[in-house]
């Protein structure tokens, strides 16, 4: 089956949010919303090849829209010194109005979600704070979603505690936003109220918003989310340590889940990391099946 690709914008009152959709050749299977996380943007999902989860999906009949956040790729306003745009927003606006915008081009009222990374505690937390939106989710896949670090490895003390928590809050004091690019630690830069209320996060404390103390953790302790997919990289152990993607998907209260170690141990050829549990030319016929089963299972009666 093929795919064909075209791009929107969902107006917002600050800049927008671009959406990159992957229309497939009729019958469609279902809608799908993919949302990346820290520091990259949709790229994360496909490639300017043509290649990724997201065309692969289309591909299988399914209509997919790849989100950009304000000030990824081509998304604006960009990061810079005095724009004030947060977690929050992307949490209160940003992932709501996307939603609405994606069930209303593909014409339906449900959809699945996918994410990569902090996509999917951004994700979780709009979620909690509108339960009406968990109605309007079929079901859901985390790639490597973590909230807070607790495993203690050598890459998690460079990577989050020196880098994350320490060079980082140095390098967006001084220029006004994180300038990940600049860096090379990620392909798009963050905004500075983003990475802060990061760092807040990622550290073992409550999940609580730093701007009007809404408790995230309370709010998805009664229903939860919606079902989902909780995928952890074997080789991963800083960004994403299975214990920390464990740990996130207790605290995202009783929900249908199911979590898997992406490596070796699970009949799987390699150790799966990071980023190329979504990368890899093997994730096409390793783990891309196991997410299409995933959301194929969880739909009723004519809906995929």
């Amino acid at each position: 089956m093929s795919a064909t690709s075209e791009c929107h914008e969902v107006t917002l009152s600050q800049g927008a949010v671009h959406v990159t959709r992957f229309r497939p050749t009729p019958p469609c299977r279902g809608v799908v919303l993919c949302w990346h996380g820290a520091i990259e943007s949709g790229r994360i999902f496909h490639s300017r090849s043509g290649k990724g989860l997201a065309p692969w999906l289309a591909k299988q009949g399914y209509d997919v829209f790849v989100a950009d956040q304000r000030g990824r790729h081509a998304a604006p306003p960009r990061p810079a010194r005095g724009v004030d745009l947060d977690q929050t927003d992307v949490i209160r606006e940003e992932i709501p109005a996307t939603i609405e915008a994606c069930l209303h081009l593909a014409s339906t009222c449900r959809l699945h979600v996918i994410t990569h990374s902090w996509g999917g505690v951004l994700v979780a937390s709009s979620l909690g704070r509108y339960p009406q939106l968990r109605e309007k989710i079929i079901s859901q896949a985390y790639f490597g979603t973590k909230r807070s670090v607790r495993s203690w490895t050598w890459q998690r003390l460079l990577y989050i505690d020196l880098m994350w928590k320490g060079v980082a809050p140095i390098a967006r004091r001084l220029c006004g936003y994180l300038p990940a690019r600049a860096m090379r630690w990620g392909s798009d830069d963050e905004y500075a109220g983003s990475h802060r209320q990061g760092v807040a996060w990622v550290k073992p404390s409550e999940w609580v918003d730093l701007r009007d103390d809404f408790d995230y953790s309370a709010a998805l302790a009664s229903g939860g989310l919606p079902p989902t997919l909780h995928l952890a990289g074997a080789n991963d152990h800083s960004l994403g340590h299975p214990d920390d993607v464990a740990r996130f998907a207790r605290e995202c209260g009783p929900h249908t889940q199911r979590l898997v170690r992406l490596g070796i141990a699970n009949g799987l050829s390699r150790d799966y990391g990071h980023l190329d549990m979504l990368t890899h030319p093997r994730a096409i016929t390793e783990i891309y099946p196991l997410v299409d089963a995933w959301l194929t299972g969880h739909a009723r009666p004519g809906e995929a």
